[in-house]
């Protein structure tokens, strides 16, 4: 039986409490990962000020990262067939070395 059969079959119940309901603002993700994780820090990065804050940190497997990878693509999708193609903002290149610790294989 396929994951998503079982999941269909055995529905889990997620409960949004308040305080993460109003959700964290991020513009900046930064990722690193070793041989058995993944590494997403969501950081809010403001115009001016030289030092931006991680805001939330997530920790997943490899396989975990790879679900996170084709959900934001089919999401991605499913936005641009019914809102047009997202473009991408010209000259917002950032440095890609903001000081943290340096991906792993």
């Amino acid at each position: 039986m396929s994951d998503e059969k079982k999941m269909q079959n055995n529905p889990i119940n997620i409960e949004l409490g308040e305080d993460v309901a109003d959700g964290i603002y991020s513009n900046l993700v930064v990722i690193t990962h070793s041989n058995t994780e993944f590494v997403l820090d969501f950081i809010r990065l403001m115009p001016g000020v030289p030092k931006a804050k991680v805001k939330s940190r997530i920790v997943m497997t490899p396989q975990h990262a790879k679900r996170l990878l084709k959900a934001l693509n089919e999401n991605i999708s499913r936005f641009e067939k019914a809102h047009g193609p997202i473009k991408e903002a010209e000259g917002s290149k950032l440095p890609m070395n903001f000081g943290g610790p340096a991906a792993q294989a």
